[in-house]
């Protein structure tokens, strides 16, 4: 895996995909699949080989209506050729267990919305935790941190909600006023959280996240070790 001690890259790179459907009546399980990568070098140069494994797969491979290899068309084969050729590539997950969220949540399209942005904030908090206590990244980090997520993943005119949530649980903090209690954030040295949606057809490392989301939701659903060999951080909801 593609771990760095003690270095400051300037920009930090997160992308991110989803699989399943969150609808509590006929769903078990809801999985956001993430890349994390400590510099844009490396972010670019597993976009490249990540391009590289699409083509290996040759014309026959399974392709969307717009021509996209994605999870959903391609062959179980090919997808776990797709998601070996991230080996190298650090990878997180979120599994929501719908199971066990409040029935109230899924009565309306916006407490959906938040939910599920609550999940992916507190995911990629926890991954950022992760990395900062393994000495991958430096407790005063000062660069900036790029989300990037699938367009479809949440609505459109939520981007500015979701960039702030990220904001306050990575640069400023949160409060907890039932709790009375002050959670700090991970890096408050940050020069800057971006986060934008991007089409998947046009990013292949948005593509590559909705693989490793495939990928985490099949092993889960059929009840097998998804963080075997290290390969994927997986975080879980709601908290047991």
């Amino acid at each position: 895996m593609a771990f760095y001690c003690n270095i400051k890259p300037v920009t930090v790179f997160i992308y991110a995909d989803e699989s399943g459907v969150f609808d509590q009546a006929n769903n078990e399980l809801f999985v956001f699949g993430g890349l994390v990568f400590l510099s844009r070098d490396e972010r670019d140069r597993a976009a490249r080989m990540y391009r590289s494994a699409e083509r290996s797969l040759g014309a026959k491979a399974g392709r969307t209506a717009r021509g996209e290899l994605k999870a959903t068309t391609l062959s179980n084969k090919d997808k776990g050729k797709m998601f070996r050729s991230l080996n190298s590539v650090h990878k997180f997950a979120a599994i929501v267990d719908q199971t066990r969220v409040h029935p109230e949540i899924y009565k309306h399209k916006k407490s959906k919305q938040r939910y599920l942005d609550f999940v992916f904030k507190i995911a990629v908090k926890r991954e950022l935790e992760h990395l900062r206590d393994a000495r991958v990244l430096a407790t005063d980090y000062a660069g900036a941190i790029d989300v990037r997520m699938d367009e479809h993943t949440t609505a459109t005119d939520g981007r500015y909600e979701l960039r702030e949530a990220l904001e306050m649980e990575l640069k400023i903090g949160t409060y907890n006023q039932d709790w009375d209690r002050f959670f700090p954030p991970v890096f408050p040295n940050l020069s800057d959280v971006r986060f934008c949606l991007r089409d998947s057809i046009q990013d292949p490392l948005i593509r590559a996240a909705d693989i490793v989301a495939n990928r985490v939701y099949y092993l889960a659903r059929s009840n097998q070790c998804v963080t075997n060999n290290g390969k994927v951080s997986v975080h879980t909801f709601p908290r047991h």
